[in-house]
């Protein structure tokens, strides 16, 4: 949106989905002093309105603090009257700031029975707008890129999941299926691999302002009690730095209220056909310590899945099943005007009873192992934040500890042999910092400086058991020290083209070493420790242009990295480079898609990777890491809604995918799991993994008010995944995908109390999610299916 000659309106939309219109909610407020601008921001969050600001004087013209229990309304009538103007609603949801205008006496003529505020029903939730992914707290009519905004709310429908609530919604991600806490995320066609081995995953992860991981898989934290969840689409290596070269996922927290005391309880329990049946349950308590300074906010989540594989040898049933218990707590405290702390603390604990893959050649939902293939994953982080103002100028700082355990068991029987598992470990410990400064104006123009640094180790353990033995294998160490500088800044050339530009430079030292390796036995290269030093420079760029009618289209270029570091490859420890991205996008958007009656969003994007850091299997089967060549990238996205009638809402999404591996050199790469075939590498193109090349879905939402002052809300969905390979060459490219999932959730009751009823994969269609369970089995005899039929019913209560 801009300032122009046409008085084309501009301003800041802000929003999050509420379950009742903001006239007939008060809560407790307390802005402090400032302009228009940081008010309605704040306003905005907490009472979930929209607000569009038409003069750019009222934008910025300061406001004294305001403080009291009111609705948003009327606090946002009040922000106005101080600063000039007069509030316009545009529907109960949605409101704009005008300069005050010279009143007409003209008669008015009464309704009769006029409608009350709070009795209208909104069309649609309205948007979410601000990206704070940016680090400038931009709106998304600012933001150059691919940027989509979930409804911490919407994912919460149905019960707290994790991420796979999250890739359910979206056609953009994509993820392996190995298990809760196992599984490695996808981006824009960004995949390297189907195991978790020593390189760094190719998408971010971050709770707030810190990345949850650095080479480890998806935590898969429960999506409970959250504002929304943002996605951007990557490279984003100029403000997030290595592993955001598929993008970032972002979880955005529900803050602490310091003035009110309340929470939430839900519960479900749910029945899988052919399986066994499971139950989940959250919690969140807010409670003020001190009125007005000092908070608490705590969430606690206990799910268990029931399981659907059936292991005959072992005489077991329903073998899958996985608990999940974690939460966490924020302490927050406001320190002085403008300045406030914050303690965060997360915690999960993920234990599966065995694998969820099957024999593809078997019956159905079994598997033929005589081995239980557990696994658990240990999560936990704390985190300090300051942040504050001085003058125009925001500041925020953010330093955090984090610590994660993974432990993975396969089946490695061989025929005729003692039942054999190959267990391996990966230790993870990270402590990071990121100090950020910068400045926003109304028309999107700004700049921002930060420096970050990140100290992350890893110990990669494996291992043979057979019963009664342990046979340890070389594993490595690597340690990575970054210190970064990045900036970022913003130009308004035009009224209607915002130029953005921006670059990170980082200093790393990369170290490693072989662990267990009995340089007796083990032949291990010349060097069993090697530290190297890099120095990268990540440029970015991208051009804004608003159109006619509230579209927009932008042209937008970036890189991003990954590190070297060492791997384990037939008992030898070898070295691995670091990787590049290089991406260039264009787009095109029109309308909000959870506001106007019609929005579309194209984009399209061409990725030159480089130097492809990728997981395979050595000649032994075991999970290691090497340099397989260059890649190109194509991605053609697109997504729509469109209001069909009063509380009815379609939305539509599709990704196209195609991508090729230029093998390189034939000494360089391994023989086996590589591209290739066995026994000699070809020059020809071959897929990347794990991508499929086109992803749909289509969802259809319904919403309105009954007239005891319930509501009911249904949201159903069908997607369709298409073809994609689980590696590359040979030995690991058996097809997967190719399947039609769907699932249907309705919430009936008010605000303080309501049921849910949902069913997923409605028509218990059988489809093969991910073709590896074990890497000692490759090949066509594996399949992962989709979780069969589940009924869920649940209760959710407020206080």
């Amino acid at each position: 949106m801009t300032f122009g000659a046409a008085a084309v309106a501009t301003g800041l939309t802000l929003a999050m989905t509420v379950a009742a219109p903001a006239e007939a909610q008060s809560l407790s407020i307390d802005l402090r002093a400032g302009s228009v601008r940081d008010q309605v921001t704040t306003l905005g969050r907490l009472g979930g309105i929209s607000v569009v600001v038409t003069d750019p004087g009222l934008w910025s013209k300061p406001v004294p603090r305001l403080r009291g229990r009111m609705s948003a309304v009327v606090a946002l009538r009040l922000i106005a009257a101080r600063c000039g103007g007069e509030v316009e609603a545009i529907d109960n949801l949605l409101y704009r700031i005008v300069p005050r205008r010279t009143p007409r006496p003209r008669p008015t003529p009464p309704r009769p029975n006029p409608q009350p505020e709070a009795a209208k029903t909104p069309e649609a939730p309205p948007p979410d707008i601000i990206v704070i992914g940016s680090k400038r707290d931009l709106p998304f009519g600012q933001t150059a890129g691919q940027v989509i905004r979930v409804s911490g709310q919407d994912l919460e429908l149905g019960g707290a999941g994790g991420t796979g609530r999250l890739t359910s919604r979206l056609t953009t991600i994509a993820s392996t299926s190995l298990g809760a806490g196992r599984n490695k995320l996808f981006i824009r066609g960004i995949a390297d691999s189907s195991f978790s081995g020593p390189s760094q995953a190719t998408v971010g992860q971050y709770f707030g302002d810190l990345r949850l991981g650095y080479n480890a898989p998806d935590p898969d934290l429960r999506l409970a009690d959250l504002a929304a969840v943002e996605v951007l689409a990557g490279p984003q290596g100029t403000l997030y730095g290595a592993g955001s070269m598929g993008g970032l996922i972002r979880l955005v927290p529900n803050p602490v209220e310091l003035d009110r005391t309340g929470g939430s309880v839900a519960i479900g329990a749910s029945a899988t056909a052919h399986g066994a049946p499971g139950f989940d349950t959250q919690a969140v308590l807010n409670l003020p310590v001190v009125t007005d300074r000092l908070g608490i906010r705590l969430v606690a989540t206990a799910v268990e899945d029931g399981g659907y594989i059936d292991k005959p040898l072992l005489g077991r049933r329903n073998v899958n099943t996985t608990r999940i218990a974690g939460g966490r707590g924020t302490l927050h405290l406001n320190i002085a005007d403008g300045w406030s702390a914050e303690l965060i603390g997360i915690a999960q604990r993920i234990r599966g009873a065995d694998s969820q893959y099957a024999d593809r050649d078997g019956p159905f939902l079994t598997r033929r192992t005589r081995v239980v293939e557990g696994f658990g994953n240990d999560f936990g982080q704390g985190q300090f934040v300051l942040d504050g103002r001085i003058g125009d100028i925001r500041l925020r700082s953010s330093t955090g500890l984090t610590a994660l355990d993974l432990t993975e068991r396969y089946d490695a029987t061989t025929p005729n042999d003692p039942a054999t598992l190959f267990v391996q470990t990966n230790r993870t410990r990270m402590i990071a910092n990121e100090t950020r400064a910068w400045v926003t104006h109304a028309n999107g123009s700004g700049w921002l400086l930060g420096l970050s640094y990140t100290g992350n180790r890893t110990r990669l353990l494996r291992s043979f058991v057979l019963p009664g033995q342990r046979y340890p294998l070389p594993g490595v160490s690597n340690h990575l020290h970054e210190l970064t500088a990045y900036g970022e800044a913003s130009v308004r050339l035009t009224p209607a083209i915002l130029l953005t530009s921006g670059a990170r430079v980082s200093r790393s030292v990369l170290s490693g070493a072989a662990e267990d390796a009995r340089v007796q036995d083990v032949p291990i290269v010349s060097a069993t420790v090697a530290t190297r030093h890099e120095w990268s420079v990540l440029p970015s760029a991208s051009l804004l242009v608003d159109l006619r009618g509230g579209a927009s289209a932008f042209l937008r270029y970036q890189q991003g990295f990954r590190p070297g570091g060492l791997a384990v490859d037939d008992d030898y420890v070898r070295q691995f480079d670091s990787d590049r991205v290089s991406t260039i996008e264009a787009g095109y958007r029109f309308g909000r898609a959870a506001r106007d009656p019609f929005a579309l969003t194209l984009t399209t994007a061409h990725t030159d990777w480089r130097n492809i850091q990728a997981d395979f299997l050595d000649s032994g089967n075991l999970p290691s890491t090497a340099n397989i060549g260059n890649g190109d990238v194509w991605t053609v996205e697109a997504s729509g809604a469109i209001r069909i009638a009063k509380g009815w809402r379609m939305e539509g999404a599709v990704s196209l995918n195609d991508s090729s591996v230029n093998e390189g050199d034939p000494n360089d790469l391994p023989l086996q799991g590589a591209p290739g075939d066995q026994g000699g590498v070809s020059a020809r193109l071959r897929p990347i993994p794990n991508i499929a090349d086109i992803t749909a879905r289509i969802g259809m939402s319904y919403e309105a008010a009954l007239g005891d002052r319930s509501r009911l809300k249904v949201d159903g969905w069908v997607r369709y995944i298409g073809l994609s390979r689980l590696g590359l060459g040979p030995v690991l490219g058996d097809e997967q995908g190719n399947y039609a999932d769907s699932a249907v959730t309705a919430r009936i009751g008010r605000d303080r109390f309501g049921v849910t009823v949902g069913v997923s994969n409605i028509l218990d269609a059988r489809g093969n999610r991910f073709a590896m369970g074990t890497p000692f089995v490759t090949g066509k005899e594996q399949i992962t299916p989709i979780r069969p039929r589940t009924f869920r019913v649940g209760l959710d209560t407020a206080f």
